[in-house]
């Protein structure tokens, strides 16, 4: 009977998707290991499944060595951009974004560094960038290659940065103008075409764009006490210098420039471009962020959708494998979760600031939320609705007392976090530091 208690706490382990919380390179080893040491608990005592896990710990700590060897070449990387993120700044001086860019801008033209496509990608789904032993430094040739593969504006599609992969360059300010896309619901869409449009005719050109390097570089100097950038007569910044670090600008025409512009620069953006682009670029990193999970099905389950809901947020251990653990006892119908679905709670997502406005009412009244009032609120922030299974396993995560109600409080600020897409620092462990907690954790249980 213990035996069997024990192979029952195991397969648990198992089914709470124990192997998602470390980094991909860990993930299908740790997975492998894990499916063992189930089938080993079934026939075994409590001092087999303790050196189980002994094994896998010193097998993934061998392996890792490796990993450890090419991320402190990253690190000697790294400690070398102090020069290229402006005089007055070091690492340790970034902001969170700052940072990101820096760690994952795999190229460097003119000391200057830039994102590929798919560094941008990464830097919203990863939690670190691959180890990579330097940057590619770019020469004038590159620049020539790079510009003839970047695709027009009317052949973007939802697979437009996938497919351009290492071939693009991206800036930091435009870094942070994809960063805002990723968040804006679709009644945003008009205000952020209106920033742009400052002479009002309903298109965008390429020197309207350019208001977000002034904007940036306003905010980066005087964030660092500088004085503002120099301008001529009309208002156009000139060249940037020394202090503006990481928004020094090189003349030179960014693949999202010319993807949008043309490569003569003189085409400009409708709204219906604009809106167009900035859905695309929605659902291709939502698509990918599935696939991460699908593993080439069209559902991911139940358990998988939890864990993207949660994989970005300030819970520590104990408190994230609360939240699974509470799906699981629910006992939900396994169906799966599509896409269509997945897309469409996301989206809802970026309507979040609304849904807390319609919510205010039962906060004031010091209620709790039904599934019924939920969707309810959620048809009239967007204006679609979610479908009842994807309602149904939101409200089994975050329905604290089981009485099939929802404190809107903890689920806003929770979906809040995972917006941020790990922008802000991560207190639940990951990684190899995870896996020896657990480790510890498990091996005391069995005592």
């Amino acid at each position: 009977m213990a035996v069997y208690l024990r192979a029952k706490r195991y397969s648990y382990l198992v089914n709470l998707g124990f192997s998602r919380q470390f980094s991909n390179q860990s993930e299908p080893r740790i997975g492998k290991g894990l499916l063992a040491l189930k089938k080993i608990s079934t026939y075994s005592g409590a001092a087999l499944v303790s050196g189980a896990l002994l094994w896998i710990a010193y097998e993934e700590h061998r392996r890792m060595s490796s990993v450890h060897a090419l991320t402190s070449a990253t690190a000697k990387i790294r400690s070398k951009d102090d020069k290229k993120i402006g005089s007055t700044a070091s690492l340790s001086q970034l902001t969170s974004r700052e940072r990101r860019f820096v760690q994952f801008a795999s190229n460097e033209f003119r000391g200057q560094l830039y994102m590929t496509p798919q560094d941008f990608l990464e830097s919203v789904i990863e939690g670190e960038p691959r180890p990579r032993l330097k940057r590619r430094n770019l020469q004038e040739q590159h620049l020539v290659a790079l510009q003839k593969t970047t695709p027009p504006l009317s052949q973007g599609n939802f697979r437009t940065f996938r497919d351009l992969g290492e071939r693009g360059l991206i800036s930091y300010t435009e870094y942070l103008f994809l960063l805002s896309i990723l968040t804006k619901p679709k009644s945003g869409f008009h205000i952020a075409f209106n920033m742009f449009d400052t002479d009002g005719n309903a298109q965008v050109d390429k020197q309207e764009f350019m208001v977000l390097e002034r904007i940036f570089s306003h905010a980066y100097r005087d964030r660092r006490g500088l004085a503002p950038p120099a301008t001529d007569q009309e208002g156009e910044m000139g060249p940037t210098a020394e202090g503006d670090g990481l928004l020094k600008r090189n003349d030179f025409d960014t693949t999202l420039l010319l993807h949008l512009f043309g490569r003569d620069g003189n085409l400009s953006l409708s709204f219906d471009d604009f809106a167009r682009f900035m859905q695309n670029l929605q659902t291709e990193v939502l698509e990918l962020e599935f696939q991460e999970f699908s593993k080439g099905l069209s559902t991911i389950t139940e358990q998988d959708f939890a864990k993207i809901l949660l994989r970005y947020t300030q819970l520590d251990t104990a408190r994230y494998d609360e939240f699974l653990e509470r799906l699981i006892q629910g006992d939900p119908e396994e169906k799966g979760i599509t896409f269509p679905e997945f897309h469409d709670f996301c989206t809802f997502l970026n309507n979040l600031d609304d849904f807390a406005i319609a919510m205010k009412m039962y906060t004031l009244a010091d209620r709790s939320v039904s599934e019924s009032e939920f969707q309810r609120a959620v048809k009239i922030c967007t204006g679609a609705s979610l479908s009842q299974h994807v309602v149904r396993i939101v409200f089994l995560i975050f329905d604290q007392d089981g009485d099939g109600r929802l404190s809107d409080r903890e689920f806003i600020a929770i979906m809040r976090d995972r917006i941020h897409r790990g922008l802000q620092s991560h207190s639940r462990n990951e990684g190899w530091d995870a896996f020896k907690h657990c480790v510890k954790q498990e091996i005391k249980s069995l005592n």
